[in-house]
């Protein structure tokens, strides 16, 4: 008896719209399920080469939570490339002001570094600081934390 092992392509995907509410969620344990989701490896279809994860949609970002002391400890550092070009905004001032861009950043680490798949993938999540969101015509589905 022989068996065939099936790759998915991406003509054979079937995408999903996913909704997720982060309210008073920890933001590295969301970002681990948003990443699963993005990569698709939820689905058993997974192929690692192939982007078959789903569209994940996350509203409230606004009202995500760090444990310990991490919100004031971690810092995004962006260099411009010039001397003293250093900018360091700690977690807690960077949930206050765009508290998106905190779990797009712990979400992008998470996904493959391949810059084609990886850019893929991240380009998949939608993240907004509010309960409202303009995907309302692509019936997204909730997903339980």
């Amino acid at each position: 008896m022989q068996y065939q092992t099936t790759f998915a392509t991406a003509e054979t995907v079937q995408r999903r719209w996913i909704l997720i509410d982060a309210q008073g969620q920890i933001v590295g344990r969301l970002a681990t399920k948003i990443a699963t989701i993005l990569m698709g490896k939820h689905k058993p279809i997974y192929t690692p080469h192939v982007d078959t994860g789903d569209f994940v949609i996350v509203i409230n970002a606004a009202g995500l939570r760090f444990t310990g002391r991490k919100a004031e400890q971690k810092f995004e550092k962006t260099f411009s490339g010039w001397a003293d070009g250093l900018k360091q905004t700690s977690y807690a001032e960077l949930l206050k002001k765009k508290p998106s861009r905190v779990l797009e950043l712990a979400v992008k680490r998470m996904l493959p570094k391949n810059p084609h798949l990886g850019d893929a993938m991240f380009g998949k999540l939608h993240v907004y600081a509010g309960s409202e969101h303009p995907h309302a015509a692509q019936q997204p589905v909730p997903f339980k934390v």
